[in-house]
């Protein structure tokens, strides 16, 4: 994804701007604004009876009637669990109970995926994919009346959804998607023609969310569009159901659209805008991600601790030994931090007040990248017993823990739903396009009193009361924090760190101009920095909710680990060798390196990485985006 592409995903998703409040952003503003997150949202006296109702329920079935070996070994959920889950209302867990689901916050929803995926991954996939982005929540935000009482009961009784987005030479960049939906003469209908790849609940899905593009024609509503489609319409057709080194139940299929006739009732809002439809159903659905991944962080937290007590090396339990000690408080004080990262992110958005989409996006990126940190140690702990099979484990008579199969598992997080590295382009996009409009605004002569006259103006604004964060440095005394007892330390470093963070920023911005967009090693440092602001803060509000001393412990430990990896991130923001090896890997594509290679054979047998029948489509559209560039 270029940065202008990552630009224009940006704006499509940005409903206000500079209105609603949102804790993340303005902590890369420099501003550090504990009042949006604390006291700690809860939910009602209502909702954690119905939630903690739901979830005894539920972890009563996935203990007594889920096997999570047969699943492994037979690469699919059997049919009388997903029965099973169905009765007990699994698949409509956030959809509202006047259409016939349980109606769980977004709270309770999370912490029921981490339960299913918990016992295996392919169970958290299914029900996630389902309802984070399928039918249930588009339609929840942008669904005609109509709409919703004809497909949201379905769901929500245990007919499964799909998004279908990706396609085979289509990833995080929409504008080359080549799936097209042709309105009929009448506009009573659309034909549709493509071919969706990497579609979760694909092969087994009834309906589906379909992203197709509108062609231009006689100043009509153009571009892409969502649509409801029905998976046994004429030309629907499941190509294949694809294999994954993980998460071995899942139900992802390569499907071919074939004239697909849809009707035109069945377009979700409105024609052209469905990547703010995707990109808002995203906002919370992708909060279901780091909710899985932290309950993998949690099983793997629980292993270690386990067989560091019962493995001995030279006569003590290995736990005891200075090497594993360091792994492990690393893996306690991770975990407790990914779970208030959730917990807090997820409470945001129950509340419904707040603009959640760089928390969510910091969530996700963050969550998933300390998650396979966290499992990997879990299975350096293990030795060998870590890296084999739970299957031959119980083979040999012992307790037949899933490392391997956990790691396996929890590596597409990082790819899911915005790789880590578009995540990092996202957030940065929205960090920076504050000082970008700021400074664009400020600078323009011709502002007037039209338009521009209003944005600069607004901009000015927003500057008299951002620009503080800029000027104020060491002398600057932050807030006490006293309620907070030892961890008020923590939170005066966050709110002078974020002030630092935003007078980096700026000075980068004056230093690069409009070249800071092609600095992504350096925007990447930068959201780094501000994640690891955004879960100390978490860690901190949540050990005050729970007020108990052991979280506060785990708080201080993991603040103190996360201040280091922020130093660290700091220096590098200057000292660093991105400009010669982004030269050096031009010319590792130039292929001047590729000595270096000799001496292997290729079991694939070389060729094309993507075929050409996955570009089909896109030739044709190539010039004319860059007729438009010109």
């Amino acid at each position: 994804m270029t940065e202008q592409q990552s630009r224009r995903l940006a704006e499509e998703s940005r409903e206000t701007e500079w209105t609603r409040p949102s804790f993340g952003r303005e902590l890369y503003a420099g501003r550090f604004r504990l009042d949006l997150i604390h006291p700690h949202p809860e939910p009602s006296a209502e909702e954690r009876g119905r939630g903690d109702a739901y979830l005894k329920k539920l972890e009563t079935f996935l203990k007594t009637e889920v096997d999570p070996l047969q699943i492994e070994a037979d690469a699919k959920i059997p049919d009388r669990v997903v029965k099973g889950l169905a009765e007990l209302g699994a698949f409509g867990m956030n959809v509202a109970e006047e259409y016939g689901g349980v109606g769980l916050s977004q709270t309770y929803y999370n912490r029921a995926l981490a339960l299913a995926n918990s016992t295996h991954a392919a169970l958290g996939a299914l029900l996630s994919a389902h309802q984070s982005i399928g039918v249930p929540k588009p339609l929840k935000y942008f669904g005609t009346k109509e709409q919703k009482e004809r497909y949201l009961p379905r769901v929500a009784r245990g007919e499964i959804s799909a998004f279908l987005l990706t396609e085979p030479d289509v990833g995080s960049d929409p504008a080359r998607m080549s799936t097209t939906a042709v309105p009929s003469r009448d506009g009573k209908e659309y034909v549709l023609n493509g071919l969706k790849l990497w579609i979760t609940n694909g092969s087994v899905a009834t309906v589906s969310i379909v992203m197709a593009t509108v062609p231009k024609s006689d100043r009509k509503p153009h571009g892409i569009t969502a649509f409801i489609v029905e998976s046994d319409v004429p030309g629907f057709s499941v190509e294949r159901r694809n294999q994954f080194m993980g998460i071995r139940g899942i139900e992802n299929a390569l499907i071919r659209l074939d004239n697909v006739r849809v009707p035109a009732e069945n377009v979700i809002g409105e024609v052209g805008r469905g990547l703010k439809i995707a990109l808002v159903t995203l906002n919370t659905g992708r909060l279901s991600l780091p909710a899985t991944n932290a309950s993998t962080a949690k099983g793997a937290l629980q292993y270690a601790r386990e067989y560091a007590n019962e493995r001995v090396q030279w006569g003590r339990p290995i736990g005891k030994h200075d090497a594993i000690a360091q792994k492990l408080a690393f893996i306690a004080a991770t975990t407790y931090a990914m779970d208030a990262v959730v917990e807090l992110s997820s409470a945001l958005a129950d509340q419904e007040r707040n603009d959640i989409r760089i928390e969510a996006a910091i969530a996700k990126l963050w969550v998933s990248e300390m998650a396979w940190l966290v499992t990997d140690e879990m299975i350096q702990i293990r030795g060998g017993r870590g890296y084999e099979t739970a299957a031959s484990l119980k083979a040999r008579g012992e307790r037949p823990v899933p490392a391997e199969q956990m790691l396996r598992d929890l590596r597409v997080a990082r790819i899911f739903e915005g790789s880590s590295e578009i995540m990092r382009l996202f957030i940065a996009r929205e960090a920076v396009d504050m000082h970008l409009k700021v400074a664009g605004a400020l600078a323009d002569p011709n502002a007037g009193t039209g338009e521009k006259g209003r944005a600069a103006a607004k901009a000015a604004g927003f500057y008299a009361r951002w620009f503080p964060a800029l000027t104020l440095g060491k002398g600057h005394v932050p807030g006490g924090y006293g309620e907070f007892g030892d961890l008020a330390t923590h939170l005066r470093y966050v709110e002078r760190t974020a002030r630092k963070l935003a007078r980096n920023t700026f000075y980068a911005l004056n230093r690069w101009q409009a070249k800071l967009e092609y600095r992504q090693a350096f925007l990447g440092r930068v959201v780094d920095i501000g994640c690891e602001l955004y879960a100390m803060s978490a860690a901190c509000v949540r050990a005050r909710m729970l007020a108990t001393e052991e979280a506060r412990e785990l708080a201080d430990a993991f603040c103190r680990q996360s201040r280091l990896r922020t130093q660290r991130l700091f220096t590098e923001l200057w000292e660093n060798e991105d400009t010669r090896n982004y030269k050096l890997a031009q010319d590792v594509l130039g292929g001047r390196y590729t000595f270096v290679e000799a001496g292997i054979v290729d079991p694939s047998g070389g060729g094309p990485m993507i075929p050409d029948t996955a570009r089909e489509g896109q030739e044709a559209e190539v010039p004319r985006r860059r007729r438009r560039a010109s």
